[in-house]
């Protein structure tokens, strides 16, 4: 019955949103349309018959204003800081689908596997933020997959955010504009809108729709724009399904000539699960899918009802379900740390380390053996879940008086409910939403032809409310031989189900108060000098509850100041050529994936820590508009290595050179490309001389990795290079090239991409052990238009490449790794009205 009504979800919420689209945007405009008459032959309706696919249309040039990094509208060439900037269509076109493909167009960007969820892209080798509309949203490193399809265009940041924004980590971050942004009280044309649907490998089936137009309340001229999709999706993955569902709605009202208010709202549900990837790994399994098969010992044995005890002799693992708990796993041994040098060490030292650890008899695997498998058999079990609901809500209030001077209210709001559980012993919750209110006076002073500046002041203040529990303390992800079914021989109680403790569970909050200041000073229309500067005082507050693993009844607060600065200075030299220098000191708030602010760094006072960028660069448009190009070099780091987050918000040191061109060679044809030339270096690695990570068979050193695979060792894997700090997982060079053709002289409507992205080899995990072997990605794609209809088709990994993504590389990647999907294919269709 559950499956029935999952599967009828989807055409049930399709015929709701072509009602909604279609006939309430009708009755509120019905006395409009009555007055205006039948739309003239020629006007908007018979505009979209004739579409014509340029490259500017496309934003190929990136010559529209960009206000995701400093707010005064220029344009990307101007902008002295590395940044991309993508449009819907230009997505559409070079076949970005999900975060991991903008690869395809933004230097200085590779994500590695969150569990195989796309929430945010990795920014010169650390997880990036993301902004809606120019307002931070909560933290998503893989909570949920972010709807690309659901924004008109995005912007990646490359850097700490400007002082306009607030603290903000050091890699950078994604500026989403929504796809309902468009929303314009003066625009008095007819309704219009589309309808599509997407159906792809694996029975993947999206439907969306939306429409935009004018109305007016209370006389009042008022824009609206309504966007809405749904998916009911199977995946490569055994055991993995994706239901989804997105709903966008925009307002644009003109209060009078000079004030006019823009708010809206977007809803996202997602329910899904995280994929882990292949568990088990060694260099055997990567080069041919030789796997190490075999079940893991069971040493539960039932309780005596009357005294309570264990009936056996050995302590038991399991609950009364056969489920491994916490406590008794740890009593039998089945997590374990023993100290070794794998530099120094020979395989009988190892083994000899190995068994003198307590419960190392309970880590080999029963009968073990080898068997060939697929990328699709993974660590999945079927009752493995993740599951959010997230509501973003914002209300902007803009007086623009027309003589450059603006006020500018903009308030934030956004909700995140997650849940997430996995059999092999990791589950989390996290209840977060937060609050920003930002205030900002624009003036521009054209003093005179030769001095010109403009200036931004405002104060900001951001409350953010989080409870969040993580269960991490037995992730025994070997366990489970996905060559068969999962059973209670491999499923850990979980603490979000009240079957355990957590390993962090905490509650808080934490309110910032902020004054910016930004001012853009042009001199004889050639020297821009940019300086801006944030204060922020923050007042946190965070505790440990007492059903945690982790310091419980642990509460902390604390008040702390922070100072972020930009300085940028760029020169527009003859034929259009502009090289700029930036200086940036940012300071960054040490929150964890569900933006919770860890008690333990709060009261040692590193919850608040800096970071800072150098970046040199040159930027040009040539050939009369038809080619853009820019390089950059850049030095970044986060400082306080004693201030981090593992996972979310580590200590790192970049460095790097950005190349992105795009070239319009005529109207049938247009090129684009980026490279990435870029080291990154573990900071807390090489200052402490060792780290923490999970063992795996490369690690043994010929030592028979069925010995462990009952639980989990970790180990102190010490660091004597500099290349041992090379952060891993992140290919140090990688390159890709788009071609975009039209055949529009020949078959009118019809058009193409070629898309192909090499990525070098890489470690799978910073021990070394396992390399991931180079690869070239190609996706290829068609697409016809004729009058109102559109179709599309591509096909992804063309050649049908074998290749991976690190997943955890500081923890977990010499244990675990993601094979990435074969050859699959996309069809979409579309009908606008």
């Amino acid at each position: 019955m559950m499956r029935f009504v999952a599967a009828a979800r989807l055409p049930m919420l399709a015929v709701v949103m072509l009602v909604l689209l279609g006939a309430v945007p009708q009755r509120l405009l019905a006395a409009d349309a009555a007055a205006e008459g039948p739309a003239a032959p020629g006007g908007p309706a018979d505009a979209l018959e004739q579409v014509t696919v340029t490259g500017d249309r496309l934003d190929v040039m990136q010559t529209r204003p960009v206000d995701a990094v400093f707010g005064f509208g220029k344009t990307v060439v101007e902008t002295p800081r590395s940044l991309t900037t993508i449009s819907n269509d230009l997505m559409t076109k070079t076949l970005i689908t999900g975060i991991n493909d903008l690869v395809a167009l933004t230097p200085g960007s590779f994500t590695q596997s969150f569990f195989g969820v796309a929430g945010s892209l990795d920014i010169r080798g650390t997880p990036g933020e993301n902004y809606f509309r120019g307002m931070k949203r909560i933290d998503n490193p893989g909570n949920y997959p972010t709807p690309l399809a659901a924004s008109d265009s995005i912007d990646v940041v490359r850097g700490p955010a400007s002082p306009i924004y607030g603290p903000s980590k050091v890699g950078g971050y994604l500026n989403f504009v929504p796809k309902t942004h468009k929303a314009d009280a003066d625009d008095h044309s007819d309704p219009t809108g589309d309808v599509g649907f997407n159906a792809g490998s694996w029975g993947q089936k999206i439907l969306h729709a939306s429409v935009r137009g004018p109305a007016s309340v209370l006389d009042a001229p008022l824009g609206y724009s309504f966007y809405a999709e749904a998916q009911n999706s199977g995946s490569y993955y055994n055991n993995t399904h994706t239901d989804e569902d997105v709903a966008q709605a925009s307002f644009d009202l003109k209060l009078s000539e000079v004030v006019h208010a823009e708010f809206g709202v977007m809803y996202q549900y997602f329910k899904g699960n995280q994929v882990a990837g292949w568990n088990r790994l060694t260099q055997q399994l990567i080069d041919n899918g030789t796997y190490i098969t075999g079940a893991a010992q069971s040493t539960y044995q039932p309780f005596d009802p009357d005294t309570g005890a264990a009936t056996g002799a050995r302590q038991p693992i399991a609950d009364q379900y056969g489920r491994i708990t916490q406590a008794a796993a740890n009593a039998a041994g089945l997590g374990n740390v023993f100290l070794f040098n794998p530099n120094t060490m020979t395989s009988a030292q190892i083994l000899a380390a190995l068994q003198a650890t307590p419960g190392s008899g309970n880590l080999a695997l029963v009968n073990p053996g080898t068997a060939h498998i697929s990328g699709s058999n993974v660590l999945v079990a079927p009752g493995d879940t993740l599951g959010d609901h997230v509501t973003t809500a914002y209300f902007d209030l803009i007086s623009d008086f027309g003589n450059g001077l603006k006020l500018v209210n903009k308030t934030f709001f956004e909700y995140l409910d997650n849940i997430n559980e996995n059999a092999y012993g990791f589950s989390q919750y996290a209840k977060t939403w937060v609050v920003e209110d930002q205030y900002n006076a624009s003036l521009k002073l054209p003093v005179n032809d030769w001095f010109q500046t403009n200036l931004q002041l405002g104060p900001s203040v951001r409350y953010l409310s989080f409870e969040t529990g993580d269960d991490f303390s037995g992730e025994y992800f070997d366990r489970r031989d996905i060559t068969q079914p999962s059973s209670p021989l491999d499923a850990r109680t979980w603490a979000t189900a009240r079957q355990d403790f957590y390993s962090d569970h905490i509650r808080g909050h934490a309110t910032d108060l902020g004054l910016a200041f930004l001012a853009d000073t042009t001199l004889f229309d050639k020297l821009s000098v940019l300086l801006g500067a944030r204060g922020d005082y923050l007042e946190m507050n965070s505790l440990e509850l007492m059903d945690s693993l982790t310091s419980p009844g642990l509460q902390a607060s604390g008040h702390k100041g922070g100072f972020s600065f930009n300085g940028s200075v760029s020169y527009h030299l003859p034929f259009d050529i502009i090289p700029y220098v930036t200086y940036a000191k940012q300071s960054t708030i040490i929150t964890g994936e569900g933006n919770q602010i860890d008690p333990g760094l709060l009261s040692q006072g590193h919850a608040l820590a800096g970071s800072y960028l150098k970046e040199a660069g040159i930027k040009t448009t040539q050939l009369d508009n038809h080619l853009f190009a820019a390089v950059d070099y850049f030095i970044q780091q986060r400082t306080d290595y004693e201030a981090q987050d593992t996972v979310n918000n580590n200590t790192t040191l970049a460095k790097g050179l950005e190349v992105e061109a795009r070239y319009v060679v005529n109207p049938e044809l247009t090129v684009t490309g980026a490279f990435t030339s870029m080291a990154v270096y573990n900071q807390s690695l090489a200052s402490n001389g060792e780290q923490f990570s999970f063992v795996g068979a490369g690690d043994l050193k010929g030592v028979d990795p069925s010995l462990i695979y009952g639980g989990t060792v970790g180990a102190l894997f010490p660091v004597n290079t500099t290349g041992g700090t090379l952060k891993a997982g992140l290919p140090k060079t990688l390159f890709s090239i788009n071609f975009l053709g039209s055949a529009e002289p020949w078959v009118p409507g019809l058009s193409g991409s070629v898309a192909i992205t090499h990525s070098a080899k890489t470690f799978s995990g910073f021990s070394q052990s396992v390399t991931l072997p180079s690869y070239t990605l190609v996706n290829a794609g068609l697409r016809y238009e004729i009058g109102k209809f559109a179709l599309s088709a591509q096909v992804n990994n063309l050649t049908d490449a074998t290749y991976f993504r690190s997943n955890f590389p500081d923890l977990f990647g010499s244990s675990i790794v993601l094979p990435e999907l074969p050859r699959n294919y996309l069809v979409t269709g579309a009908y606008k009205f």
